[in-house]
């Protein structure tokens, strides 16, 4: 199986995976995946072998490493015109994939794109701009996608060609109870009620809820509740992470700020210690919902009914949605007011988490 390249998207292939390890109980299952994202494969079921590669390296360097493994089949779960040359170059006999990126000549069983469903469009900056400017219109036009539009159905549907049921389930990380014994440990976390936050998205400043917000929900919530917070992070946003931690005192233990301290494994593990995250629409929110944690997840630019977190209709987690009549975009910046994400108040985010956490 040739893996995604994104965290988020690496996570909603879970469901698919997991159903393919049903159908095939005694099949070599082999997984090919960047070595950023490897530890979210540690101990999961779904995999018998996890192959990596680092982002440096070419195509040839990867097919030499498929090659010399002499596998029959081959499922490539991205759309990218290079995870098919790779698998094809490998001489793999069988190659399933979806016929998108111009490389259904690299495959033997191409699977025609799902027609039925709602796909991620972006907008452009001309359409934005005609939409927010239409007072007219409303946001309750906006259609709502259907359950099966959301992206695990993506890759359920390819893992069906191999007879794997057509039924979705939660996503799911393998994290133990001593990985989160020793996470804790490490970093000093309290056993008190502990709140995550995670205030970045490596996609761009259209998905981030401005920070000024994230620090009023946690003043009123440590007011509310006296729980403890915990800052997640990439190195990109340690300024963001160390504004919102410097609304306690330096010397406070009430929060800690793991912004660029974790590495993917004991970010799973920390997420399983936290009672609730408060997050962007990212890919660590997909990590900290499959981790088994209630998610309070904020979206503007994007769906939550393509990309939302866990398992469609999860009462478990609550998912906000700025609702103007130009979202979704997916757009990375804002180009007009950024009306979506400040239509989402520090108020409503407090009585969502508050909801959460009970």
């Amino acid at each position: 199986m040739r893996g995604v390249n994104w965290l988020g998207d690496a996570v909603m292939t879970t469901p698919a995976l997991l159903q393919l390890r049903e159908a095939l109980p005694d099949t070599h299952l082999a997984l090919l995946t960047h070595e950023k994202l490897a530890d979210l494969w540690v101990g999961h079921t779904a995999v018998d072998e996890v192959i990596t590669f680092a982002a440096k390296e070419g195509v040839f360097t990867v097919t030499r490493r498929l090659r010399a493994k002499s596998f029959d089949t081959a499922l490539v779960l991205p759309n990218s015109l290079r995870s098919g040359l790779e698998v094809r170059l490998a001489g793999i006999p069988r190659r399933i994939g979806y016929a998108g990126g111009w490389r259904g000549w690299l495959l033997t069983q191409a699977v025609p794109w799902r027609t039925n469903v709602t796909r991620m469009r972006k907008r452009s900056v001309a359409e934005v701009r005609q939409l927010t400017a239409d007072s007219s219109l409303a946001a309750s036009e906006v259609a709502t996608p259907s359950p099966e539009s959301h992206h695990l159905f993506h890759y359920l549907h390819l893992v069906a060609t191999l007879g794997a049921k057509l039924v979705p389930i939660a996503p799911l990380v393998t994290v133990t109870n001593a990985e989160v014994a020793a996470v804790k440990a490490k970093f000093n976390l309290p056993d008190s009620l502990l709140i995550g936050l995670n205030a970045g998205a490596e996609y761009g400043p259209a998905k981030r809820w401005p920070a000024e917000r994230f620090i009023a929900t946690a003043k009123a919530l440590q007011a509310r509740l006296n729980c403890s917070f915990v800052i997640f992070g990439g190195p990109a946003d340690a300024r963001l992470a160390a504004d919102i931690a410097s609304v306690f005192a330096p010397s406070s233990s009430i929060i800690t700020n793991l912004a660029g301290r974790t590495s993917l494994r004991e970010l799973c593990a920390v997420f399983r210690a936290c009672r609730v995250v408060l997050t962007n629409d990212t890919g660590p929110m997909h990590v900290a919902a499959a981790a088994g944690t209630r998610v309070v997840a904020l979206f503007g630019s994007t769906s939550a009914e393509l990309t939302g977190p866990g398992l469609p209709g999860d009462a478990r987690h609550v998912l906000l949605s700025g609702k103007v009549p130009c979202a979704p975009c997916f757009l990375r910046e804002c180009p007009v007011d950024f009306r979506c994400m400040k239509s989402l108040t520090a108020e409503r985010v407090v009585e969502a988490v508050i909801r959460a956490a009970a």
